[in-house]
């Protein structure tokens, strides 16, 4: 049994602030920043499918909403204002992926989603660890890259809590790349705390997994994110040229950082995933959505792991937990 979780913040009013967040008029956002953006307009559907408008924009009148015409924006630690998301290359980082490639009769992606295990990590400030989906185009020097799932990451947040955590290029890494709305990119609607929020439930070794479920839809606008089937906000088409195109490359799973002793932070849960996925991380029900926006649940996928320290286990199809794999491991001494 799988368990369904939506993300939430411990609040606290004052000032106009929730907590960590500061409640921001909607236009006046990091994202209206970007130059190819400061005209850009907010539209009243994101998508011309009638089955993701009705997934309506909830503003629950709770002390974790802001007033109506704001939207709730982490507030930037000033440490991370320059820091750059690494590149795609880059020799410090390991993944436990699998990769989805369109076939010749596809040749584009226009979404994908999963149910992603949530846990808890302790790591050192220099490292990473992070699980989430990847969504791609273009040659490596213009590569168009976004990115949603959970990540710890001190470097970034300070502390070793497990958040919600987006991250985008569009110049393969070079003067574009960052998390959240660390630099503009990312366009957000909804009026709750959601972007770097910390996940105040994880999975227990053992016990049914506790998960959430973002999902990434390229609409009218841009490239959509849903959490939970909640709209949080787009990555719009201006900054994005070949992903306009559609995806095409999905990958799903882990990827950590090592600290400068060349140690890397454990990925998943910290441990190698065997055949009870209640003892290990996982993507449930991994979803592709086709160049007609139908869904595709049983899609062949390459896994890839590039170190000792972390493996993948691709799981039957079952109802339960439909296409799903477990990845993970300990970390360590894993080479560079």
């Amino acid at each position: 049994m799988l368990v369904i979780f939506s993300y939430v913040v411990l609040t606290q009013m004052a000032l106009g602030n929730i907590d960590e967040f500061d409640c921001v008029d909607i236009y006046k956002q990091p994202a209206f920043q970007h130059p190819l953006l400061k005209h850009h307009k907010i539209p009243e559907k994101f998508t011309s499918d009638e089955r993701f408008n009705n997934r309506k924009i909830k503003y629950e009148t709770n002390d974790q909403s802001c007033p109506k015409g704001t939207v709730a924006i982490l507030r930037q630690r000033s440490e991370t204002e320059s820091l750059h998301l690494n590149t795609v290359d880059e020799p410090d980082e390991h993944f436990a992926v699998m990769d989805a490639f369109p076939d010749e009769s596809e040749s584009i992606y226009r979404g994908a989603q999963a149910a992603i295990s949530i846990h808890n990590l302790t790591l050192q400030d220099s490292q990473y660890s992070r699980s989430q989906i990847w969504l791609e185009n273009g040659p490596l020097g213009e590569l168009n890259s976004i990115q949603v799932g959970w990540a710890v990451n001190p470097r970034v947040y300070g502390d070793s809590a497990t958040r919600l955590t987006i991250s985008w290029t569009g110049d393969g890494y070079k003067t574009t790349g960052c998390y959240n709305t660390n630099c503009p990119g990312f366009i957000i609607v909804t009026r709750k705390p959601s972007i770097g929020s910390i996940f105040k439930q994880s999975s227990v070794y053992g016990d049914n997994p506790v998960t959430f479920t973002p999902e990434v839809i390229q609409g009218l606008s841009g490239w959509v994110l849903f959490v939970n089937d909640e709209t949080i906000g787009y990555w719009p088409t201006e900054p994005l040229t070949h992903l306009n195109k559609g995806a095409s490359r999905v990958r799903f799973g882990g990827s950590t950082y090592i600290s400068p002793d060349e140690i890397s932070p454990p990925m998943g849960n910290g441990h190698v995933p065997i055949w009870d996925y209640r003892r290990s991380s996982s993507f449930f029900h991994v979803k592709l959505m086709n160049n007609n926006y139908q869904s595709i649940e049983n899609e062949t996928t390459i896994g890839v792991e590039d170190s000792k320290c972390f493996k993948l286990m691709d799981r039957e199809y079952t109802n339960e937990t439909g296409k799903s794999f477990s990845f993970g491991g300990p970390g360590g001494t894993c080479g560079v």
